[in-house]
């Protein structure tokens, strides 16, 4: 077994983490293991550590929204691996996130021994699902929103995560440092790169890959 030097935990569930940092451990000793519980914590550990060997991604971290930081870690650092850790279990949500870019996808549920062959699996440079997902052939119509998604950069993509969370031009400078000019400079080079003319465009757009209200259900039962 590949043994990593560095790996990414990112879940916001205490227990999970810890329970699955402890069974990890188990066989790799000596790495190094860095967690976050939010997508800003996510990604101040992708800026200075972005020489990881793996990022365990849970879909529904606060700041999340469904699959775009799947993406956005992509697109930004194509060197990391991205092994989603979820809840869901569905079929098309396995799918939606390979075709999205992730090296695999471990089910909550997966017992140890296969938790171990995935991650193993994707250190080796291969891909990793369960045994009953199966490709999906069909074309899949939210491609195009991925795409303009991952055409953002770190500092777009940050200015329309606070555009969700419903900040001002005046708020988002504030905590960014940098002038209320610049904030609206971002702005419209988002609403160019994404098509669209304003802010609550822009947030729609950003929702159209987020989970359904079934799946963030049984994320928040488990």
């Amino acid at each position: 077994m590949f043994l990593p030097d560095k790996v990414i935990i990112a879940d916001d569930h205490p227990l999970f983490r810890q329970a699955l940092l402890e069974t990890l451990k188990q066989r790799m000793s000596n790495t190094q293991w860095l967690q976050a519980e939010t997508v800003a914590e996510l990604d101040k550990i992708l800026l200075s550590d972005g020489d990881a060997d793996l990022l365990l991604l849970d879909l529904n971290i606060p700041g999340a929204h469904g699959f775009n930081t799947l993406i956005h870690v992509r697109q930004h650092f194509p060197q990391i691996p991205v092994v989603v850790v979820s809840a869901y279990e569905d079929i098309d949500t396995i799918n939606q996130a390979m075709n999205y870019g992730a090296a695999g996808f471990i089910p909550k549920s997966t017992d140890v021994s296969s938790i171990f062959t995935a991650i193993n699996q994707v250190l080796a440079g291969e891909l990793w699902t369960p045994a009953e997902a199966t490709g999906n052939d069909k074309a899949d119509s939210k491609v195009l929103v991925a795409q303009r998604i991952a055409s953002l950069t770190q500092q777009q993509y940050k200015i329309l995560l606070m555009f969700a969370e419903g900040l001002l031009n005046k708020q988002i400078a504030y905590d960014l440092n940098v002038s209320e000019a610049t904030i609206k400079a971002h702005a419209t080079a988002i609403f160019r790169k994404l098509d669209v003319r304003t802010r609550t465009q822009a947030v729609i757009v950003l929702g159209q890959l987020d989970l359904t209200e079934t799946e963030f259900s049984q994320e928040l039962s488990s």
